[in-house]
């Protein structure tokens, strides 16, 4: 009898999430079955608990996120299989791959120099970001999705601690002399007094009424206007999809093609 209780209690039992695919698990090439896989690691990491909360990423949502940001990454740069894939994909995941793809592709057109040697470190937890946006957007009228766009395209939230090639330097990605004059004495490295600095710019520049010509005086470069709208607009739609993004890894771009600097195994 006790045997049968036992083995109707483990029936009923919820089952248990799939575990997450390895860092490097190979992705499929054929838009039906990389459109399953986009959908469930989107699903998994819609489900998690994490709240953005600690010093580090939980190992789980690390994994689950990595696959999402190199499935999208190849949807970006294979057009055929990217726009296949987006058309297989089932309405409640279309919106973010969409957006993002359409904003990676954006990014990826805007002409650049031989890239500097990056240098990376940890970027302050999610949760302390999504406060310092919230204090900027308070003070200065710019929506905190709009700050941590710019804070993800110019540094994955303060992970890239290297200058541009430009010479622009910290998480929000300064030039010297316009940190002088919208930096209000902080550091230019500091996650808030660069992520106050960017809004106190954007205000002055005319937003949050003219985000787009605001948006152009911080990159000379419509496509940069676009893609930070595409990943603004994903995150006020949902904003799980910013703890998405920061969990994604640094990839740099070598004469090889593009190279993973964080993240498991490396």
């Amino acid at each position: 009898m006790r045997g049968l209780l036992a083995l109707i209690l483990a029936m009923a039992a919820p089952s248990h999430a799939p575990a997450p695919p390895a860092a490097d698990a190979p992705l499929p090439r054929e838009p039906a079955k990389l459109a399953e896989a986009f959908t469930a690691s989107t699903r998994q990491l819609r489900a998690t608990p994490w709240d953005g909360t600690g010093e580090t990423v939980p190992a789980d949502v690390t994994l689950y996120a990595l696959h999402h940001q190199r499935i999208l990454r190849l949807m970006a740069e294979r057009r055929p299989l990217g726009d296949a894939t987006l058309a297989a994909l089932p309405s409640d995941v279309r919106g973010e791959a969409r957006d993002t793809v359409q904003a990676r592709r954006l990014l990826d057109s805007i002409p650049r120099g031989k890239p500097p040697k990056v240098r990376v470190a940890s970027a302050a937890p999610a949760a302390t970001l999504r406060q310092h946006y919230a204090e900027a957007e308070r003070r200065f009228g710019i929506h905190w999705t709009v700050l941590a766009s710019i804070n993800f395209v110019e540094s994955a939230f303060g992970r890239v601690r290297s200058a541009s090639e430009s010479g622009a330097r910290g998480p929000m990605q300064f030039m010297p002399a316009t940190w002088d004059a919208y930096g209000a004495g902080g550091d230019i490295e500091d996650p808030h007094d660069a992520i106050l600095a960017a809004a106190r710019y954007l205000q002055a520049a005319g937003a949050p009424k003219d985000l787009d010509r605001a948006l152009y005086a911080y990159n000379h470069s419509t496509a940069y206007v676009r893609a930070v709208r595409r990943y603004a607009a994903r995150m006020r739609a949902d904003e799980r999809v910013f703890r998405t993004y920061y969990a994604w890894q640094v990839f740099v771009r070598t004469p090889q093609g593009a190279r993973r600097i964080t993240g498991p195994g490396v």
